[in-house]
């Protein structure tokens, strides 16, 4: 056999820091790791991509924007900041991903320039993907502004767009340069957005870290009370959980595992099927809810401890079902999300389940008979309220 072979690996570095007023003047972190990153000869140009709703709720942040960068002469600020819809919009229309790269061709946005995106995970999906094929990439920088980016997406390595009516068809693995995290920013969420990130918390813990669901537990007020230095200790706990599993095993999702993706499958079908109305936070409580009920009905998950992490599910404020999480026949749209999870999986269905709190097991079959059995319990639970024991 007469062949040639190359084989090269390419080490990927990036700091996840956390901050308090990102853009104040007097805070210098993202001017002194700009300017250590700058390579000398080379005009870097920063094109800035904001999430319409933080700015809704934090007005100030584009001046502050133009004032930060205001007197550093090693950067060109592009004074075009462009303002995208936040949510799953901003992934659903090619006109937002097309007004991206348009802005960097116009602008001259090089290999030596930088992207920031500063928003929730839509937004930062949409703008880490332009970032991803404009030039065949160029440096992306986050600014998460939701729980959920700040302890999940924002962290990790993927960017995504919707396409063909389907979550992340097209998408990429490219991690940031860099990840800011900046408190602040969570102070304007509303309850709903809030609250919606501590899913992705529950999720990480159930499958990785017992101690963690254990203090989520004992902190539950103190989160509802949106007590800040709580949410903070959750965010940091989770960010490091998601960045030791990206580290640790298959980053750029080669083989068919996915745990991160525990109480996914159902969520992405979900948001769909209620045309996004559903917050995927909200959705991943949902799908948490069914695939723990699922373990412990298939005989895998001891009933009491199913139901009490139904019971922090609630006691957090989230909903449990929803009329389209039902199954009720084979060809249930819900299940349809199965074969999407599977064709997204790249062939073998791999599905995240649970054998204890803190331990995750993987199956490659769901009974959709069961599937119905704990929709039903849900909706029972969820009309019943806390005293309804789970049936295992």
């Amino acid at each position: 056999m007469n062949y040639l072979e190359q084989r090269f690996s390419v080490q990927f570095n990036y700091k996840v820091f956390f901050t308090s007023d990102l853009f104040a003047e007097s805070n210098k972190l993202l001017e002194n790791f700009l300017a250590e990153r700058k390579e000398s000869g080379t005009e870097a140009k920063i094109l800035f991509v904001l999430d319409e709703g933080l700015v809704t709720a934090n007005p100030s942040i584009p001046q502050k924007i133009r004032n930060y960068f205001s007197n550093a002469d090693s950067f060109q600020l592009v004074s075009d900041l462009i303002i995208v819809p936040g949510g799953e919009a901003a992934k659903n229309n090619n006109i937002y991903f097309n007004q991206i790269l348009e802005a960097v061709h116009n602008h001259g946005i090089d290999r030596h320039s930088y992207l920031i995106a500063v928003g929730g995970g839509a937004v930062l999906d949409l703008a880490g993907y332009a970032a991803a094929v404009a030039h065949r990439g160029i440096k992306h920088i986050r600014v998460p502004g939701t729980v959920l980016s700040q302890n999940d997406s924002g962290v990790g390595v993927k960017n995504g767009i919707n396409y063909f009516g389907k979550k992340n068809f097209l998408g990429s693995f490219v991690p940031p340069v860099a990840v800011f995290n900046d408190e602040q920013l969570l102070l304007s969420l509303d309850t709903r957005n809030w609250r919606s990130g501590i899913s992705e918390a529950i999720k990480v813990a159930l499958i990785k870290d017992a101690d963690f669901f254990y203090w989520i537990e004992d902190n539950v007020a103190a989160l509802k009370d949106r007590n800040l230095n709580v949410m903070n200790q959750l965010v940091k706990r989770c960010a490091e959980l998601h960045l030791e599993h990206i580290s640790g095993g298959d980053p750029f999702e080669l083989g068919s595992s996915r745990p991160l993706d525990f109480g996914h499958w159902s969520a992405h079908k979900l948001e769909q099927l209620s045309q996004f109305t559903v917050l995927h936070g909200e959705a991943v409580a949902m799908g948490i809810a069914l695939d723990t009920l699922y373990s412990a009905i298939s005989g895998r998950l001891d009933g009491d401890k199913a139901q009490r992490i139904i019971q922090l599910i609630r006691d957090l404020g989230f909903e449990i079902t929803h009329p389209l999480m039902q199954v009720k026949e084979s060809g249930s749209p819900l299940l349809q999300g199965l074969e999407e999870f599977r064709e997204h999986l790249g062939g073998r269905l791999t599905i995240m389940l649970l054998s204890d709190i803190g331990k995750g097991v993987e199956v490659n079959e769901m009974d959709p008979g069961l599937l119905e059995q704990a929709g039903e319990q849900l909706h029972a639970i969820s009309g019943a309220g806390y005293s309804r024991k789970v049936t295992a």
